[in-house]
């Protein structure tokens, strides 16, 4: 049985956790889960609702009103489970998507004695005006808007009280749960422990203000040069981990079309921003805004997108980027085999995956989309056809990546309403064509590479250089030391050979790292333009004698 249904400290809340999933219809799933299940009704006197069954086509709907009814944890572990078809059908994932994440606000009474807990004074010392309604209240904060002493418009997003104990309790069973979970059938494929691990990692960095003010610094780090975002000031002075103060942003709504027209915005210009920005977050800074939908996005004057919300993001590392870029060129190269192998290379399938079964279902896919222009298809219907993929083959990508597309499907969402023929595919072409550039040339990444390798190298050398002084040592001692010397040409043959090969490998090496610098700082005069093109004849030159040096014809 759950060790966790015995802590008398939660009894209440598993009491309801479960009393709520047996009212939706999912008394089968704890059966599974728990095969003591029946001595453990009684205990919790909800012996009726174990007969209660819903129709197997609405499961997903009411999951997702389960989910909901059981409060803000719960309703954000829908939401982060929305965006992994590698764990549910597509049905539940569609139903997920549609959560809600707003509920009644809190009094104002508790909210101001919070905040002047949290400013260390009172909020009058502090503001000019703050207005006690809220403009907007979800499961974890509410949003106020107030003005500094100086007159400055700020909103000020403020934690619910007392929500921190009642979450710390729900991630506390939901390792619970995990732990069990993992003992079944289901855990030979999927990992509850880490999942959960996870969940709750996110789930706190959300819950602490002051990364989401480092997340929004971050952003207008990166985009110092986009004219067309802004990111509003943070005001750290006032912030705390359940208290974040930031400008105000005044604009229209990204999907108020109607607003939009009136103030007469180019909606062509915006959509291009919108998707050029979230592109060059994904593919060049690998930090991406991971909660894109339209409430968070404002117009300014010259059609300036103002983004707020930071509490959410992703992060693709080099390698991640390097993978989908991979994936991209096998993909359009309709290489179904390609895939499957970029796939398992990527650790999103194993090594025994039924592989022919795979490569069929890749097939139909790249053949649905085989005669289409990339105008016509559909990031939205693309990321739809492979979740029940995902979901037969159990592919488990990095849960950064199922992030990226519902990003991704939310980006195109809003481009298709501010204008029908935005193609979000041609958007990022440049940025697609710069990175597989970027991972063919040399850079820096390769002489970091190299670099490396040269250390590797190095420690090579020493060794030998050790071994060596022992050998010395043991003649000058006058101890045996035996060697070999039958056959010596052809062992003298074969450490020449060693040497040139070593000693080659080195000079290209060493040419990779220079030419690496120079690209990198090359100015734009005559001169400089010939030099990569000199380095690079000469590491074709060093390259064939190493080529003729591994394959020659060795002497008996």
């Amino acid at each position: 049985m759950l060790s966790a249904y015995r802590s008398i400290r939660h009894w209440n809340r598993y009491r309801e956790i479960i009393t709520i999933f047996l009212r939706h219809g999912f008394g089968f799933a704890l059966d599974q889960l728990e095969p003591g299940w029946n001595s453990l009704q009684g205990i919790f006197n909800i012996p009726t609702l174990k007969n209660i069954q819903t129709k197997p086509e609405n499961r997903a709907m009411h999951f997702r009103l389960a989910m909901e009814e059981l409060g803000p944890t719960f309703t954000k572990i829908g939401q982060i489970l929305s965006t992994r078809p590698d764990l549910l059908p597509p049905a539940f994932i569609t139903e997920l998507s549609k959560l809600q994440d707003t509920v009644p606000p809190e009094p104002w009474e508790k909210i101001y004695e919070l905040l002047t807990q949290e400013l260390g004074k009172k909020p009058e010392l502090v503001f000019s005006a703050i207005d006690p309604k809220p403009i907007a209240a979800a499961s974890l904060a509410q949003v106020h808007t107030a003005k500094l002493l100086e007159g400055t418009e700020i909103v000020i997003k403020i934690q619910r009280p007392d929500i921190i104990p009642v979450i710390e309790v729900d991630l506390e069973i939901l390792s619970s749960l995990a732990k069990r979970a993992q003992t079944t059938r289901w855990g030979k494929i999927y990992d509850f422990i880490e999942m959960a691990d996870d969940f709750a990692f996110t789930l706190r960095n959300e819950l602490n203000y002051r990364r989401e003010g480092k997340n929004a610094d971050r952003f207008r780090k990166n985009f110092s040069k986009e004219s067309h975002l802004y990111i509003p000031r943070i005001y750290w002075d006032f912030s705390s981990e359940r208290v974040l103060v930031l400008e105000r942003i005044n604009g229209i709504k990204i999907d108020d079309i109607s607003s939009l027209d009136i103030a007469g915005y180019d909606r062509h210009k915006i959509a291009l921003h919108s998707a050029r920005i979230t592109i060059k977050e994904v593919l060049i800074d690998g930090f991406f805004h991971a909660d894109p939908h339209p409430g968070n996005y404002y117009v300014i004057p010259g059609e300036i997108i103002g983004a707020m919300d930071f509490g959410m993001v992703g992060y693709l590392r080099d390698k991640d980027r390097f993978n989908l870029i991979r994936l991209y060129l096998v993909s359009v190269a309709l290489d179904a085999e390609g895939i499957v192998d970029q796939l398992i290379r990527m650790g999103a399938a194993g090594t025994d995956i039924d592989r022919l079964k795979l490569i069929d279902d890749i097939n139909r896919l790249l053949n649905k989309y085989n005669t289409l222009a990339l105008k016509e298809i559909r990031a939205r219907e693309v990321i739809e056809d492979i979740m029940p993929i995902a979901f037969r083959h159990h592919l488990q990508l990095p849960s950064d990546l199922w992030l990226l597309g519902k990003t991704l499907i939310m980006l195109e969402g809003i481009g298709m309403q501010l204008d029908p023929d935005f193609d979000m595919f041609v958007v990022a072409q440049p940025f697609i064509r710069q990175l597989i550039l970027n991972t063919l040339t040399p850079n820096m990444g390769w002489a970091r590479s190299a670099l490396l390798s040269g250390t590797n190298m190095s420690e090579l050398f020493s060794r030998l250089l050790r071994a060596g002084n022992l050998a010395v040592d043991r003649i000058e001692r006058n101890e045996p030391f035996y060697v070999d010397l039958n056959n010596t040409d052809n062992i003298m043959a074969k450490v020449d050979r060693l040497f040139t090969r070593l000693s080659l490998s080195i000079l290209i090496g060493a040419s990779i790292i220079g030419l690496s610098f120079l690209l990198a700082n090359s100015a734009q005069s005559l001169w400089n333009k010939w030099i990569p093109i000199i380095g690079l004849f000469m590491i074709f030159i060093f390259g064939i004698g190493l080529f003729i040096t591994q394959y020659r014809p060795r002497n008996k």
